[in-house]
């Protein structure tokens, strides 16, 4: 445990923790860990991708994605999606973000609106009502 913690101390660049807890649909709690800290057997672990906080919303026949991704021009942000998850890794100053986001309900890939402004990517989705083919999708 040690090392772990003197790896995160000698640790070049940031590091970044941090949880948000909600209540499901079904009424119980749920707590979802972001950031670039891991668990491993021998501890924390330090990656160089940070997994941002991300929600996914289900409303009637729309799914939506919002991710906090601060600091990274829209130009940066790489999305790739299928019917059931979305992709998203992006670039800014010295920081990198992915993080692989699954969806309650298959989606229309064809359907797929992207927008990004003040850090915050929105991604809207209709749900599919038969199989649909992945695609790959760009910001507004």
């Amino acid at each position: 445990m040690e090392e772990a913690i003197d790896q995160l101390k000698d640790r070049d660049g940031p590091v970044y923790y941090g949880f948000s807890i909600s209540v499901g649909s079904d009424g119980k709690p749920m707590v979802q860990e972001f950031g670039n800290v891991k668990p491993s057997q021998e501890g924390p672990c330090v990656k160089d991708e940070i997994e941002p906080l991300v929600d996914v919303v289900e409303k009637d026949d729309v799914v939506t994605v919002y991710a906090e991704l601060p600091g990274v021009e829209k130009e940066a942000i790489d999305l790739s999606l299928s019917e059931d998850c979305l992709t998203i890794s992006a670039q800014g100053t010295g920081r990198r973000y992915l993080k692989e986001a699954s969806f309650p309900a298959k989606v229309k890939p064809d359907t797929a609106k992207a927008c990004y402004k003040n850090g915050i990517l929105q991604v809207t989705l209709e749900k599919a009502t038969k199989q649909q083919k992945g695609k790959r999708l760009k910001v507004d």
